[in-house]
């Protein structure tokens, strides 16, 4: 599906006290770079606001003047764009992620009972956000026109003006991912946000998916079998093993995936000998205990 995603990152935000709001960090990546990081196929991907570095490459450019509020944003960020649909985004949004953005997609192009002029996610409180949503980019460019020729200018206009001229199939936020919404206005919000990704039952992931962007690396990661293999590294050779030995295996790995394997069965088939291998180093101990202990006897 050909898309492009506009990303808007101008705002003043007043409540932060004027901060530079997309750079701060949630989880030592800032919220920008998770945002950019739920749409890696965007054709385009044009980013509304100041320059500042980025994880990936993307388009800049500002509405004029600065700071004229989300409608004039969207149409700065609109006319860099030229695919059928256009993925909008605000760049507070910590918990975004890919399948979410691929339901608006969908529900955009008239897949899973999606019809109109767009898509909408629908927050857990019933509320459509008009910043996480996919449109049909002409009936944005028609609808945009419109409101700048009926009030003159777009400066100062609120995005409910624009989505109330358009039919919108809303996307209720699924149970897995139920904070796809959520954003960072306050110091509070940001804090939640820090304290949500630590959790026991995320911060693995998080980790993860941290590491791999820092290192410039898209591979999927089975988890638990790493884990697996780090266990038994450690109890059946050394505990120190357990880091080397994934190491080692990640080496093989990337080896392997530079012949033409995929990375991913590469990681698998690497930690499944090397697990191999340290059950039988611990075997062949516990054999020699074993003996030595019906020899003393």
């Amino acid at each position: 599906m050909i898309f492009d995603a506009v990303i808007l990152a101008g705002g003043g935000a007043r409540r932060l006290g004027g901060v530079d709001k997309p750079a701060l960090p949630v989880g030592a990546r800032a919220l920008l770079d998770r945002v950019l990081d739920a749409c890696p196929d965007a054709r385009t991907t044009v980013v509304v606001g100041d320059r500042r570095p980025t994880a990936r490459p993307v388009r800049w450019t500002r509405e004029t003047p600065p700071g004229g509020g989300p409608l004039a944003a969207l149409d700065a960020g609109l006319h860099e764009t030229t695919a059928p649909l256009v993925l909008v985004l605000s760049a507070d949004l910590p918990f975004l992620d890919r399948p979410t953005v691929r339901a608006l997609l969908d529900a955009a192009a008239g897949g899973d009972g999606g019809n109109g002029d767009g898509a909408v996610l629908r927050d857990p409180d019933g509320r459509d956000q008009p910043l996480v949503a996919a449109y049909r980019t002409e009936a944005l460019r028609r609808e945009i026109a419109l409101l700048a020729t009926e009030h003159g200018s777009l400066r100062g206009l609120p995005l409910r003006a624009l989505t109330a001229e358009l039919e919108l199939t809303p996307v209720n936020v699924t149970e897995r991912a139920p904070l796809a919404s959520f954003d960072c206005d306050t110091w509070e919000d940001l804090a939640a946000a820090r304290a949500r990704i630590r959790e026991h039952g995320n911060v693995l992931d998080e980790w993860m998916t941290a590491v791999k962007n820092e290192l410039g690396i898209d591979v999927a990661v089975d988890t638990k079998t790493l884990l697996d293999l780090a266990r038994d590294a450690a109890h059946g050779v050394a505990r120190p093993a357990a880091p080397l030995t994934t190491f080692l295996v990640g080496y093989a790995a990337a080896q392997a995936a530079a012949s033409g394997a995929d990375p991913a069965q590469a990681v698998a088939e690497a930690s499944r000998k090397a697990a191999d291998l340290a059950l039988r180093w611990a075997a062949e101990a516990e054999a020699d205990a074993d003996a030595q202990e019906g020899g003393s006897g």
